[in-house]
């Protein structure tokens, strides 16, 4: 397998994470991320895929509709690890809030990926929202506002990106002059 092969496999996988959040397909998750996956979505934090999931399907059997978008997608391979960098938005609807049932965002995904005899699997993941728009109710379970992450939107250096920390350490290969 090469290295433009492995790109496709981690793109999938990462878009699966869409497709699973969407149709609550959970057992997809066994697809996507490791058995001891670290998961940090400012403010919550995960430790392994059984205590991801969980948190997971609690917020979302909340939620009346969502729909993930994931784009962009940045990936480098170093062996049997590799980084990518997703840009993603979402749309989240819950009915049962007061005022508008829509909340709607924007962020990134920071993963940290090695590759297993089942394939490309996500082993940490960073996510953070970039901005939002609607009605932050929508995200608050039971009025409890820490259960989310509106309020954390933060602006992020990007050398705190492994990603890009990966990519900046390759030596940059010599071009030859442009002609004048």
């Amino acid at each position: 397998m090469g290295v433009v092969d492995d790109k496709l496999e981690i793109t999938d996988v990462i878009n699966l994470y869409a497709l699973a959040l969407d149709g609550h397909e959970w057992d997809f998750f066994d697809r996507i991320f490791t058995d001891d996956v670290h998961a940090d979505y400012e403010p919550n934090e995960w430790t392994g895929r059984a205590e991801f999931v969980n948190g997971f399907i609690d917020f979302h059997r909340a939620m009346d509709l969502h729909q993930h978008t994931m784009m962009g997608h940045l990936v480098h391979v170093e062996g049997d690890v590799a980084y990518a960098f997703t840009y993603s938005n979402w749309l989240l609807v819950r009915h049962a809030v007061e005022g508008d049932p829509v909340w709607r965002g924007t962020g990134w995904y920071d993963d940290r990926l090695e590759r297993t005899s089942q394939g490309w699997r996500i082993s940490d993941r960073r996510c953070r929202v970039v901005s939002y728009s609607g009605n932050p109710q929508v995200v608050w379970l039971d009025g409890d506002e820490t259960s989310a992450f509106v309020g954390h939107v933060l602006r992020h250096d990007i050398s705190d990106v492994r990603y890009y920390t990966a990519v900046a350490a390759r030596q940059p290969e010599q071009s030859p002059p442009l002609a004048g």
